[in-house]
């Protein structure tokens, strides 16, 4: 559908023959269509961070060890970032309805297949295909939000698509700790049955929103193909295991390195080369898209950082259950919520550069207030900082997603929802990389000073080991002293973690103030133009 129609409801020529009788746009179709892919693109995220709670009891439930459970989450992470710019090419030559059905469908299969797996090799197997079938859902729900309504509606089903994106993946350690204790594991998967079902009804009766071109099946790309999915695997493999391997300091992270180095260069020179390329990377000559595509990525890195720092500092360092630590969690959920509908009107309202601003500049404020974290944050203190981060996060993905298509005309819009939502993926990889880095390193280097400015010579050492082993001694321990020495180690251990996490809020919060001077780059999209302007 053009946006030239939407104006102009009256002539027919919606997506899909959905009019009216009197030949108006049938938008009660229209939005029960899209809202099945919305569901679909909802199950698809919050899966990344389901099991996120619960790897302990799926660990035990099919005997995997503690390096092998790890890969529950990385074979899903590494199969979506495959798919998803290779979806654009897809839906244009067979149309979005069929590949979203079948995406849903083989998704459904696939849950059922990983809750029911037996071994931990199963379990790997069957979660890629579900990440194949996943990330498969997730860029065309953007896509067709850009193409579907008139440019007056965008921004409402922007909001409705990053209401998606930021909510699916902050309570899905929630509702997947909940499941497990309630029932087990297992339903951590068959919980996507019931939704998967109703997504294949409502896209397959109502989501005929664009036709295939089958001539694309001629002449696939599959050099192309084949350098993408090298280059992919291998970087977000290196990004997802390096802190783990001590990046180049094991022989595979090294070769993989080089590997995504080359692969990519051989990508980028083919894609644009290439008659037929797989993924178009023409959104790139667009100003806008490119500085869209970054501050995207920035705030994948914000979204996906902060659901990670928050709940490991609650757990290592407060002791937290996983209730407790969900339910802290749930104050960054309910604020994006409520913030939504305003973040809408306020992105509608001004110059689009002012909410990528404010936006990101919120986001830095908030996660900025935990740079002076201490050892006795608890709800109240963690509730501050997630409110403001919560509004600013809303708001910068809005019009981060907006400002990236602001400029780009109808046929771009597939190419560039895939080429955002994979960024923002990656960007969340890569926060998660190095605010794991971070979080080692700097402890390390915070220990080492505090037990210099402790040293066994100073005077104040000396007193506050004596009154340690006096209270361990007035415990009835064997060897108080000793006692004391490893109280005192344990003590410095965790002040110096405390400090780390400092230090990874600080990470997180310079990222999103280069986020919001970047914004000020942007240039303002034009207002719609008349019929045939496309709105762009």
């Amino acid at each position: 559908m053009t946006d030239a129609v939407l104006d102009r409801p009256a002539q027919p020529a919606p997506p899909g023959g959905h009019v009216t009788a009197s030949g108006e746009v049938d938008w009660v179709k229209i939005f029960l269509g899209f809202g099945g892919m919305v569901v679909g693109q909802f199950m698809a995220i919050l899966d990344i961070q389901i099991v996120a709670s619960s790897l302990s009891q799926i660990q035990a439930g099919v005997g995997a060890s503690a390096d092998e459970i790890s890969w529950v989450q990385t074979i899903y992470l590494l199969a979506e970032v495959v798919i998803i710019p290779l979806t654009a090419y897809l839906t244009k030559m067979w149309g979005t309805r069929p590949v979203y059905v079948f995406a849903a469908g083989a998704f459904i299969v696939t849950s059922i297949a990983t809750g029911l797996s037996t071994s931990i090799e199963m379990m790997i197997f069957t979660r890629a295909l579900q990440g194949l079938a996943a990330g498969a859902m997730i860029p065309a729900v953007f896509a067709t939000a850009m193409t579907v309504f008139p440019p007056e509606k965008r921004v409402t089903a922007n909001v409705v698509v990053g209401l998606i994106v930021t909510l699916a993946p902050t309570i899905g350690p929630t509702l997947g700790g909940h499941l497990t204790e309630a029932l087990s594991w297992h339903w951590l998967f068959f919980i996507n049955v019931p939704p998967g079902l109703l997504v294949m009804f409502l896209v397959g009766r109502y989501g005929n929103f664009d036709k295939g071109d089958p001539s694309l099946a001629k002449g696939i790309d599959w050099f192309g193909l084949a350098t993408m999915t090298v280059f992919l695997l291998s970087m977000q493999y290196v990004i997802e295991e390096g802190s783990k391997e001590g990046w180049f300091d094991d022989d595979l992270i090294l070769w993989l390195s080089v590997t995504a180095v080359i692969a990519g260069a051989v990508f980028i020179w083919r894609q644009l080369t290439y008659r037929q390329p797989i993924v178009s990377l023409k959104p790139f000559k667009d100003r806008n898209f490119s500085i869209g595509f970054v501050m995207n990525a920035v705030a994948g890195m914000s979204l996906f950082g902060g659901t990670f720092i928050l709940p490991l500092f609650l757990g290592q360092i407060r002791q937290y259950s996983a209730a407790e630590v969900g339910t802290t969690m749930l104050v960054s959920g309910l604020v994006m919520f409520m913030t939504a509908p305003v973040a809408g009107r306020f992105i509608r309202a001004v110059d689009p550069r002012i909410p990528l601003v404010v936006g990101f500049g919120l986001a830095a404020y908030g996660v900025g207030l935990g740079v002076r974290v201490t050892a006795e944050w608890g709800f109240w203190e963690f509730a501050t900082l997630q409110a403001i981060r919560g509004v600013g996060v809303m708001i910068a993905m809005i019009a981060a997603q907006q400002l990236s298509v602001s400029t780009l005309p109808p046929s771009m819009m597939k190419d560039a929802s895939g080429l955002v939502n994979l960024v923002r993926n990656i960007g969340g990889a890569v926060g998660l990389a190095v605010l794991t880095t971070v979080l080692t390193d700097q402890t390390a280097v915070h220990l080492s000073e505090l037990s210099a400015a402790v040293s066994v010579s100073s005077l104040q050492a000396q007193e506050m080991l004596s009154g340690l082993a006096a209270m361990m001694e007035t415990k009835g321990l064997a060897d108080p002293e000793g006692a004391a020495h490893k109280f005192l180690g344990m003590a410095l251990h965790r002040q110096a973690s405390v400090l780390a996490f400092g230090d990874g809020f600080f990470f997180l919060a310079a990222g999103c103030a280069v986020a919001s001077v970047l914004g000020l780059l942007a240039t303002p999209a034009k207002a719609p133009a008349g019929p045939g302007g496309g709105g762009h």
